[in-house]
C-alpha cells in the first residue's frame, strides 16, 4: 500500500463509510439528524450543524491549495456558520460535507507521490502529508464530539 492509498483508506473510513475504527462515520452520524437536532445547542458546545460546517470549511480551504490556489481559511472563522432555519437547509450542508470530502479524497488519490512530501503552503505547516493526516486526526475530534452531543441531544427528548 502506498502513501495516497493509506490517507484515502483513512480518510473514507472517518468522513464517509468507515466503521472500523470507532463503529461509525461522520456521514453516517448526520444521516437521521433533522435540522431541530442538528442546530440545538447542548450545554457550552457548539451545535452538531456549527461542526458539520467547521470540518467543512477546512476540507474546502484545503482543497483550494491541492487544487492549486492560495490558503485563504483562517483559523477564527471556521465556525462562522450560516444559521440553518429549515430541513432543506441541513440537508444542504450535509450533502455540501459529502460532496467535498468525495472531492478531497479524490484529489489525494490522484496526487503524485512525491507531492505528499513537498511543503504545504509554508514550512511551519509541514507537509501534505501532514496535512491530510491533520484533517484526518482532526475530523476523528469532531466526530467524538458529535457522537457525544447527539446522545446527549436524544436523552434529553426521551425524558
Amino acid at each position: 500500500m502506498n502513501y495516497n492509498e493509506y490517507l484515502v483508506n483513512r480518510l473514507r473510513e472517518v468522513l464517509l463509510s468507515g466503521k472500523w475504527v470507532v463503529g461509525t462515520n461522520f456521514k453516517e452520524q448526520l444521516e437521521d439528524l433533522t435540522w431541530t437536532e442538528a442546530t440545538k445547542k447542548v450545554e457550552n458546545f457548539n451545535s452538531i450543524s456549527s461542526i458539520t460546517f467547521h470540518i467543512n470549511y477546512y476540507l474546502s480551504g484545503v482543497m483550494d491549495v491541492f487544487k492549486g490556489g492560495d490558503l485563504t481559511i483562517r483559523d477564527k472563522y471556521s465556525f462562522d456558520a450560516p444559521k440553518i432555519n429549515s430541513e432543506r437547509e441541513w440537508n444542504l450542508r450535509k450533502e455540501k460535507l459529502v460532496k467535498d470530502s468525495e472531492d478531497f479524497i479524490q484529489l489525494v488519490w490522484n496526487m503524485e507521490p512525491q507531492r505528499l512530501m513537498d511543503v504545504f503552503v509554508k514550512e511551519e505547516y509541514g507537509s501534505y502529508y501532514r496535512s491530510i493526516d491533520v484533517i484526518i486526526e482532526h475530523t476523528y475530534y469532531h466526530l467524538g464530539q458529535i457522537i457525544l452531543i447527539k446522545k446527549k441531544i436524544r436523552a434529553k427528548s426521551e425524558d
